[in-house]
């Protein structure tokens, strides 16, 4: 018989690990992250940037990808987890929420003078939600000098995991109800035919990073995005000559990609460790 995939409620069940040093990276009250360093390890410190997903909405903040966190700090990361404004936060939604996580990738410029972190390997870990903010930092020092989001002077990445990422922001939005699908039009002020810039801005499948290496890890049984996007993705980014692998992961769903021990964890892992050897090697 095959076994029920993990729900939200069994992630929030999860006893957190202790937290790591909270630093601020902005003025607001959710511009912060938590930095965990590792007890072993050569420095500088690769560097893990893990965005926590949860359908853009204030509902779901970082602290349940806290486990992901330490356990990559297991693998000898550093790992910074910044939380950020999101739709049901004043200020959340379009831009907010694209510039608290732009700004809180480039401050790794500023914890880098106090820490043994490695600028040269930062590699963005994001699921679900947050696999759409990593892949976007990835491809946003693209965008037009006078978009938005941009920011002036992206941190560049050494590569991308995007765990269950939404890589097709029009196409998500007009998906099935009854996932985060009805969020993307509150998180970026309308329908793509309203606001069709902000989608192209924002859509990874738009924008189509070119300079990090990408892993795509997928549950081959996720109902919240559908296995079809990441793979889409990958398609049409080794058509354009974009290395970008798909990692499927057979018998889990959404969640199991952000808890450390279950059967998605090995591909979470290695896609991780791929990414900085991939780094190292460039």
């Amino acid at each position: 018989m095959m076994q029920p995939t993990m729900q939200w409620s069994d992630v929030a069940s999860l006893a957190l690990p202790a937290a790591g040093r909270r630093i601020a990276y902005g003025a607001r009250d959710l511009q912060f992250g938590e930095l965990r360093l590792p007890t072993h390890g050569d420095a500088p410190l690769p560097v893990v940037l893990l965005i926590h997903g949860g359908c853009w909405l204030s509902d779901f903040g970082y602290r349940h990808a806290t486990n992901l966190a330490a356990a990559l700090v297991g693998e000898g990361y550093a790992v910074w987890t910044p939380e950020y404004r999101r739709v049901g936060d004043p200020g959340g939604g379009w831009p907010g929420t694209f510039t608290d996580v732009a700004a809180a990738s480039d401050s790794l410029r500023d914890l880098a003078q106090d820490y043994p972190l490695d600028l040269q390997r930062v590699v963005a870990v994001g699921h679900s939600a947050g696999g759409q903010l990593a892949l976007w930092l990835a491809a946003r020092e693209a965008l037009p000098k006078d978009s938005e989001i941009r920011g002036e002077e992206p941190l560049p990445l050494a590569g991308v995991v995007s765990l269950a990422g939404i890589t097709d922001m029009a196409a998500y939005s007009v998906g099935e109800p009854g996932s985060c699908n009805s969020a993307v039009e509150p998180l970026l002020g309308g329908s793509p035919d309203a606001v069709p810039r902000r989608y192209a801005e924002t859509s990874p499948l738009s924008l189509l990073p070119r300079s990090a290496p990408q892993w795509l890890v997928q549950g081959a049984r996720d109902s919240i995005v559908p296995p079809a996007f990441a793979a889409r993705y990958v398609q049409v980014a080794t058509a354009a000559g974009i290395q970008a692998q798909l990692v499927a992961v057979p018998q889990s769903g959404h969640f199991e990609l952000v808890v450390p021990g279950s059967p998605a964890w090995p591909a979470v892992r290695d896609s991780v460790a791929a990414a900085f050897r991939t780094a190292s090697a460039r």
